[in-house]
């Protein structure tokens, strides 16, 4: 047998034994959380048509995508991300409704990138998605979700940074840049990149005070009176709309009394070009990336026929994961499987043994005893 049958591709791996239990464990607990704010679970299929992730919809790379055909010749992709397929559901099953709509979601993505970070190409993703409601106090019941959440998994430290969108949108705007000269700062400034970003804006010949405001922008702000100071620093109403949105925001975070958890920082941008308000992203120890991402998405809905606001995150499992093993958080996994052993004369009564265990909840095995 070829050695590389017994081998994963590379950026996928098994999970079995303990390790699987404890992510059971961990599903379990955050789902019944996101149950208990009065999501309902939806199942999307794990490869869509390609237009459902398309450069329009403003979802993954083409070049990110794992991507085959079917027998009349549609190119269709693994999914890469929840939200653009939880979107075209809702319009095609909740196209005339107009109450708020909340779904939650678990599956697997698939991303077809490098492997050289660490990183897998295939995650677990848990979600939730609020439709049909573009207030403030659905933003902060997301923020409040998650941070209840993160609690439920076992983390005791982690941070959920919000930004908004609009304000550097807006500010943007009120520098005179283009759209292509957009889409690669905030590419940079979402990556941390801010030599780079700083290079994008020389090369545009962006004038002051614009060009220290876009860059200050990248920075933290870590308190109420940053978000102050942002608002000092622009006259555009995009982003002052977008100041006093975060202001709300906060008030009904300390409602949720989840408020300590939280800090602003209105360098939060996205790849993913859907998000249109608030975003945000929550950090813990042990995993070098954001182990849950989301934010407003409010033109998504329009690309399949619905207009309606929206309002999601997704909790990567697998870096959850990865951050309680670091963290050393104990979790109470199920008891381990017991094992009777039988001979060909006592099997009548070992079977009447083991039966009787498995109605009491207790896991058991019944082996020929050799």
């Amino acid at each position: 047998m070829s050695k590389q049958l017994l081998h994963t591709p590379e950026g996928v791996r098994d999970i079995y034994g303990r390790e699987y239990a404890r992510k059971l464990v961990i599903e379990g607990r955050l789902q019944d959380v996101i149950h208990r704010y009065g999501y309902e679970s939806v199942q999307t299929p794990t490869f869509e048509y390609f237009d459902v992730f398309s450069r329009e919809i403003g979802t993954t790379p083409s070049k990110e995508l794992y991507k085959f055909f079917d027998k009349e010749n549609n190119t269709l992709v693994l999914r890469p991300d929840f939200t653009p397929s939880i979107a075209r559901c809702a319009a095609k099953y909740y196209m005339e409704e107009q109450r708020p709509v909340r779904f939650s979601y678990m599956g697997n993505t698939f991303t077809n990138t490098s492997s050289l970070q660490g990183k897998l190409n295939e995650v677990t993703q848990m979600g939730a998605e609020l439709i049909n409601d573009g207030s403030v106090e659905a933003d902060a019941e997301m923020i409040s979700l998650v941070v209840e959440s993160l609690k439920s998994a076992g983390l005791t430290r982690f941070q959920v940074s919000i930004g908004q969108v609009e304000y550097f949108k807006g500010l943007c705007q009120e520098a005179g840049l283009d759209e292509e000269t957009e889409s690669r700062l905030r590419e940079y400034i979402s990556g941390k990149n801010y030599f780079a970003a700083q290079e994008v804006l020389m090369g545009a010949e962006v004038r002051e005070p614009y060009l220290g405001i876009l860059l200050k922008a990248a920075d933290l702000f870590e308190n109420m009176s940053s978000l102050s100071e942002a608002g000092s620093l622009v006259s555009n109403s995009r982003s002052l709309n977008a100041i006093r949105h975060l202001e709300k925001l906060s008030e009904v975070l300390k409602l949720y009394g989840v408020d300590k958890y939280v800090t602003f920082d209105l360098g939060i941008l996205s790849k993913y070009h859907y998000y249109t308000g608030v975003i945000f992203r929550a950090y813990t120890y042990g995993v070098g990336d954001a182990v849950v991402k989301g934010g407003r998405y409010d033109n998504l809905l329009h690309q399949f026929g619905k207009d309606a606001p929206a309002v999601g995150f997704a909790i990567v499992v697998d870096d959850l994961m990865e951050a309680l093993e670091h963290q050393k958080v104990d979790l109470k996994l199920p008891q381990r499987k017991r094992t009777v052993f039988y001979s060909k004369e006592n099997y009548p009564e070992k079977l009447a043994e083991v039966t009787a265990l498995r109605r009491e909840g207790i896991p058991v095995e019944l082996v020929l005893q050799k």
